[in-house]
């Protein structure tokens, strides 16, 4: 019998990862969880994107203070992995993030980065509803240009893992099947910029 790749489109379960463990190493060490906009951390706005925009269950990887990240963010029915190796870059959070699935029911898991706060629920729920089979690749774009978030049927993750190295994420994956992915236009709902450097900050509110 062979797997069938085919998720139940009526009500598949996308599970939510955010990438939340960089140091702020451009922005003088600041964890970037931290960073203050609208009254409240970073994280706890990518969490409530993640949630509104139709995802779940919820993860969260750590690693650049962790423990005052778990202290002072409301991460209430989010599933929290602390990545000690954080300072190797986003790709190791990935593959945490994407191990923390294994064995779950979740048809694909859909990734969004903690320091884009102005990509919110309404691009969530769009690249989320172009979720159709276990075998999906789908990403946010801005202009026709690729960016985040970006969804990941359940059949890619081992390999989507494994080509997860140093800053880099998923970009080498993400370009050797370029030709599978489907683009999502957001940007008429959402600005995929970074905070990055002290300049940036001034996008925070």
């Amino acid at each position: 019998m062979t797997e069938d790749m085919t998720a139940d489109t009526r009500n598949p379960e996308v599970a939510g990862v955010l990438l939340a463990a960089g140091g702020g190493r451009r922005l003088g060490g600041r964890p970037k969880a931290l960073l203050k906009h609208r009254g409240r951390p970073l994280v706890e706005h990518a969490v409530r994107s993640l949630r509104d925009g139709g995802c779940g269950p919820l993860h969260v990887v750590l690693g650049a203070a962790a423990d005052e990240v778990c202290a002072r963010a409301d991460l209430t029915d989010c599933a929290v992995t602390v990545n000690p190796g954080w300072e190797e870059g986003m790709g190791s959070s990935l593959r945490l993030g994407l191990a923390a699935l294994t064995g779950s029911h979740a048809d694909a898991a859909l990734v969004l980065l903690v320091d884009q706060p102005g990509i919110g629920a309404e691009a969530v729920a769009r690249v989320r509803s172009a979720h159709r089979s276990r075998t999906d690749l789908v990403a946010a774009s801005y202009g026709g240009r690729r960016g985040h978030p970006v969804l990941f049927g359940a059949a890619r993750w081992a390999d989507a893992a494994a080509g997860a190295v140093g800053d880099q994420g998923a970009r080498a994956y993400l370009r050797e099947h370029r030709d599978a992915i489907t683009l999502v236009e957001c940007s008429d709902v959402a600005q995929a910029y970074d905070i990055d450097t002290a300049q940036d900050l001034r996008r925070l509110e």
